[in-house]
């Protein structure tokens, strides 16, 4: 459901509420070719993202896929860095990160993030230029879904639905590429030697992919997607979205090209419907802000084509807020907005600080609780430690372990060997400290691996050092 502004509309005396039935099958959505500014702008937004999309698979660096999400690993290849299991912490953040980046723009601009760069928006108008290259605008896809099946229609159909194929096809095998390196993954499919899980995802998202921007579209972002459904807690008057000025288009109707409309009481809208054909999912902007609404400026540039052609100022439907048209002023900065942006500042600097410390080793210290916590090996009084040292680095390196504290630890027992690439080496390692030197029951010892061809790949760990009570041993 949704309500019409108050002077929006033929009549002026009340609001108009449009009821729909959820359990109608809706009428297919035949959209308008239309060219302008923002679709210049989704052009110029979405094609790097797809291409970075399409190509990073292929990337290599260090011998090994630029992006790969090793699962049976437990390995997350990223550039030149590589996650464990345990860095799972980053990924929560970037979570967190993204959630409130969301809030900031919506606050801010509304839904552009659906209407420019979202796979589901993105996708549906590849395959919306699919049907325009093969079946035409609308008018004629309208036509031609209307007429009899004859061989023209069977080969423009057969025609959309192969290169609808082709490109869900394409989009299955680069997602999954993302799991798999896509060179092995292509090989085996092509040679049938594949395993049967990477097939049956290659062949999920090609059927994903085909049905949701091929048959839902639309259906995704009324009924399916959770963003529609909350984006009216985060707008307010001072948000930037798609508008239609009711004050100046009302009152609606047609009218020759020079004619004196206003004396007519007629506002500037010719009521042609463009703005309702080019939308991809099917609502009137004119009556007033919708969940629907994805904000992709389909019918601002419709619209301002209307404008020119009649010889009418442009931004009758515009990106605009609802303060500008009832005040003719914008907020910018407001408590709200501002208070996002510090969050999402402040996230940012910590994310990205703690990403560039990051240090590719991980240290692990336990010590022996045997039956004896303590060992009188000659004068010296020795404990034992279990010691892990995890590679995360993407190339092979020899630790040393270091030892300090309060007295002259050393180490014994340890011979150092080289740590491949993702190796957990596990040792056994003696920590000893000269009996007379020692004057505590317990006392702490800081345990430091470090790689000799790199000093910056250091860790540390504090732990307990037991040792004799100081009478009767």
């Amino acid at each position: 459901m949704s309500v019409k502004p108050e002077n929006a509309g033929k009549d002026h005396s009340e609001n108009v509420i449009r009821y729909v039935n959820l359990y109608e099958a809706d009428e297919k959505v035949y959209t308008r070719r239309i060219t302008g500014f923002y679709q210049k702008l989704r052009r110029y937004t979405g094609l790097p993202l797809l291409a970075g999309f399409v190509l990073m698979p292929w990337l290599m660096i260090d011998g090994r896929p630029a992006m790969l999400f090793d699962l049976p690993e437990r390995k997350f290849h990223i550039l030149w860095m590589t996650f464990w299991p345990h860095d799972g912490m980053y990924l929560a953040w970037l979570l967190i990160i993204a959630a409130f980046l969301l809030f900031t723009v919506t606050v801010l601009v509304g839904r552009v993030w659906c209407g420019f760069t979202c796979p589901q928006t993105v996708w549906t108008q590849m395959f919306i230029w699919a049907e325009y290259v093969f079946q035409g605008d609308r008018n004629k896809r309208i036509k031609l879904d209307s007429q009899p099946w004859n061989f023209e229609k069977i080969w423009r159909k057969g025609a959309t639905q192969t290169l609808w194929i082709v490109i869900a096809l394409i989009t299955s095998l680069t997602f999954v590429g993302y799991f798999v390196p896509i060179r092995t993954l292509i090989y085996e499919l092509v040679t049938f030697q594949s395993d049967l899980a990477p097939a049956f995802w290659v062949f999920f998202f090609t059927g994903a992919t085909y049905m949701n921007a091929g048959f839902l579209r639309e259906q995704v972002c009324k009924y399916m997607c959770p963003y529609a459904r909350f984006q009216s807690v985060m707008y307010d008057k001072d948000t930037l979205t798609v508008f239609y000025n009711y004050v100046r288009g009302e009152k609606r109707g047609p009218r020759k090209l020079d004619e004196d409309y206003k004396a007519k009481g007629l506002g500037d809208c010719i009521d042609c419907s463009w703005c309702v054909q080019v939308c991809p999912v099917d609502i009137d902007i004119r009556d007033g802000l919708q969940p629907e609404c994805i904000d992709c400026g389909l019918c601002v540039d419709a619209c301002n084509t209307v404008m020119d052609k009649m010889g009418y100022e442009r931004g009758l439907i515009s990106f605009t807020t609802e303060d500008a048209i009832e005040k003719g002023h914008t907020n910018v900065f407001r408590p709200r907005l501002l208070g996002y942006a510090v969050v999402l500042i402040a996230m940012i600097s910590v994310f990205v600080y703690s990403i560039a410390s990051r240090v590719p080793v991980g240290l692990e210290v336990l010590r022996d609780r045997g039956v004896r916590m303590y060992r009188v090996a000659g004068q010296d009084i020795q404990n034992v430690y279990t010691i892990k040292i995890n590679n995360m680095d993407r190339h092979a390196h020899v630790y040393d372990i270091q030892v300090s504290g309060d007295y002259p630890f050393e180490v014994q027992g340890y011979r150092p060997v080289p740590v491949e690439e993702g190796e957990l080496l596990t040792v056994p390692v003696r920590i000893a400290v000269p009996r007379d030197a020692l004057k505590e029951v317990q006392t702490d010892v800081t345990i430091k691996v470090q790689a000799r061809d790199n000093p910056e790949l250091t860790a540390e760990h504090t732990t307990s050092f037991i040792g004799p009570q100081l009478r009767g041993y």
